[in-house]
């Protein structure tokens, strides 16, 4: 269908000074400008921003205009947030995202929530910065890869424990990862899973078991000599056995030896580079106040309501990911069967919207008074579908307020019109952004 965005104003930069924040000593805070006034005077990358108007209909048919910002509101560099945030995992937004809004829109010791956790990127950014983080995935292989990264080991602690591992005793390894893995690096991995999981039914997992978990798991299958595999598709989906026989065939490769422990204690240090004794105290405040759950969005009754000031999240693409496959071999690593995990993967427009309204009808009962949702969504179908313009009814009928939709367009976007962009046939490179707000 046609965008119902239309382009209304383009401020100059001369008419756009930034905004001064000012400092209240009685509450220790810092006081900010209303975030749209901020958005419109934001000049940090050297760019004017560009103010458009996104109209949508509420059930009824009554038409609201929602007052639209595209702008490049964080870097899209590198390696430009901590390292703990350095865990790859499909369709998962960058740090800087959740941490724009953070600072902008609670306070340290307040709670922020991510109904779609994923790796855990918003829980990681929120504890980083003091606020309590509260994180929800249907998907188990979540909580594995966020708890261990709320309170991170010491790199001698990791080592110790990985000596106390006999790397040579796995048994019973599924000879079809052969395709990936040498035979004895299978064996280490198989000897790894099998003292995790036995320490788990002991009941002795510990935050360093969980913490070399975390750590195989994102060293399990890539494209260089840091993982475990054989050359394969980068670290965040992996493909099939059939499909990792024609990749050896055609590269000619057979899968080398690799050192599992000596990896694991690698990533282990390159995770931990910036952890030092600030970030341990922070993260010691918040951590455990932390509420991890796997289960349904829409349904978390373990969260109180009227307890979150924030949830910034990204929710399922309309079927654009398939979770499911992309981590099969985690799974595996997890004795996990992915195929009984419930994920939500609609494929139709309005059954996505029938369950994002479901997701914001829970966030209106956690949000406090005033708290707010911020709700990244993406182009699909090559950009004939703006989710940003399906999201808003579903918010509205939710009772929330939409107050803006932030677009955050970079340097490397194909156009400089990200309305419609054709970035290789495949969507943009924008973030799209629709901020709800509880009244």
């Amino acid at each position: 269908m046609p965008s119902l965005t239309r382009n209304t104003k383009a401020l100059a930069g001369s008419e756009t000074p930034e905004l001064p924040l000012d400092y209240d000593p009685r509450r220790k805070t810092v006081r900010r400008p209303p975030l749209a006034e901020e958005l419109a005077a934001f000049r940090e990358f050297n760019q004017a921003t560009r103010t458009l108007t996104t109209v949508c209909r509420d059930a009824d048919g009554t038409i609201r205009e929602v007052p639209t910002y595209v702008n490049e509101f964080w870097t899209a560099k590198q390696r430009q947030a901590s390292s703990l945030q350095e865990i790859s995992y499909r369709a998962c937004f960058k740090p800087q995202l959740p941490r724009f809004f953070i600072e902008r829109l609670t306070q340290p010791g307040e709670t922020v929530y991510d109904p779609f956790m994923g790796r855990g990127t918003t829980l990681i950014e929120a504890a980083l910065l003091g606020r309590v983080p509260y994180g929800c995935d249907i998907n188990p292989l979540s909580v594995v890869l966020t708890r261990p990264r709320l309170c991170p080991p010491r790199l001698e602690d990791v080592a110790q424990r990985l000596q106390q591992i006999n790397f040579a005793s796995g048994t019973a390894y599924p000879e079809e990862l052969l395709v990936f893995f040498h035979a004895d690096t299978l064996c280490a991995l198989t000897a790894l899973k099998q003292y995790l999981l036995a320490r788990r039914a002991a009941g002795l997992l510990d935050a360093v078991d969980d913490w070399i978990c975390l750590v195989a798991l994102n060293r399990l299958a890539g494209h260089s000599a840091g993982f475990f595999s054989v050359y394969t598709l980068p670290p965040n989906q992996a493909v099939s056995v059939k499909s990792q026989r024609k990749i050896n065939a055609r590269r000619n490769q057979i899968p080398p030896p690799r050192n599992v422990p000596a990896l694991i204690l690698r990533k282990t240090r390159q995770l931990l580079r910036d952890c030092d004794a600030a970030a341990r105290r922070t993260l010691a405040k918040v951590a455990p106040r932390a509420i991890l759950l796997t289960q349904p969005a829409a349904h978390t009754p373990q969260i109180p309501e009227r307890s979150v000031s924030l949830a910034v999240t990204s929710p399922p693409f309309l079927g654009v990911v398939d979770y499911a496959t992309d981590n099969w071999l985690r799974c595996w690593f997890l004795d996990i069967d992915a195929q009984s995990v419930a994920f939500t993967v609609p494929r139709k427009l309005d059954a996505w919207q029938t369950a994002m309204t479901a997701v914001l009808r829970e966030l209106h009962r956690l949000l406090k008074p005033s708290g707010h949702v911020a709700f990244e969504v993406g182009e699909v179908h090559a950009g004939k579908i703006k989710l940003e313009e399906a999201l808003l009814p579903c918010g509205i009928a939710a009772g929330l307020t939409p107050e803006l939709v932030l677009i955050n367009d970079q340097q490397f976007t194909k156009t400089a019109n990200c309305w419609g962009v054709d970035n290789m046939a495949k969507g943009t490179n924008t973030n799209r952004v629709v901020l709800f707000r509880r009244p």
